[in-house]
């Protein structure tokens, strides 16, 4: 077959339909990005600014950290978690400390030393010694006792009028600071 002779024309019509399927093409793949960054970012991972130094060392002010959404739909959260949740006194407002207490512990600290169920809590990554005295309390079944790092400039549950976070209002674990480039790395 001779393809030199056969004459192709391309008419306006044709360029148009060409045009509209580009177009077509391209908002499917735009709506389709956008429904994957919704249902990743609601269910999966999220990232967040920490607006507050109460996490100082382990997470400085404005870190960006990586909020594991899903973990605590296959398990429960553990000791020394750090966790996101709802802020206990306004719902609106998120939170970010370490998991100290679950339901049935007790919690107490005395002489710069924090206690669960009288047992004495190493805590190797707080710089200072705590100031002040506080409990015991007893945490609640389905609910959970959090303390920020930086423990004498903490709004935590030792200060809070409800003094514990309740499962639902845990939104996932922080897993990894992703800003600052030059400490980026799995949080612990």
């Amino acid at each position: 077959m001779n393809y030199r002779n056969r004459n192709f024309k391309v008419t306006g019509e044709d360029m148009s339909n060409d045009i509209k399927r580009e177009i077509f093409e391209w908002l499917k793949a735009i709506v389709l990005a956008l429904i994957l960054a919704f249902i990743i970012r609601g269910f999966i991972f999220e990232p967040m600014i920490v607006p507050s130094g109460s996490m100082i060392p382990t997470i400085q002010i404005n870190d960006r950290i990586l909020v594991n959404k899903y973990i605590y739909r296959f398990q429960s959260p553990e000791y020394n978690d750090i966790v996101v949740f709802r802020y206990p006194d306004d719902h609106k407002q998120i939170f970010v400390k370490r998991l100290i207490g679950k339901g049935g512990d007790v919690i107490e600290i005395r002489d710069s030393v924090l206690y669960r169920n009288d047992e004495p809590i190493q805590e190797p990554q707080l710089n200072e010694a705590m100031y002040n005295d506080f409990g015991p309390y007893k945490v609640p079944e389905g609910h959970y006792f959090m303390l920020g790092d930086n423990r004498n400039n903490s709004k935590d549950s030792r200060f809070w009028d409800n003094k514990y976070v309740s499962r639902e209002q845990i939104v996932g674990k922080a897993t990894y600071r992703i800003w600052p480039i030059n400490r980026i790395g799995a949080l612990k």
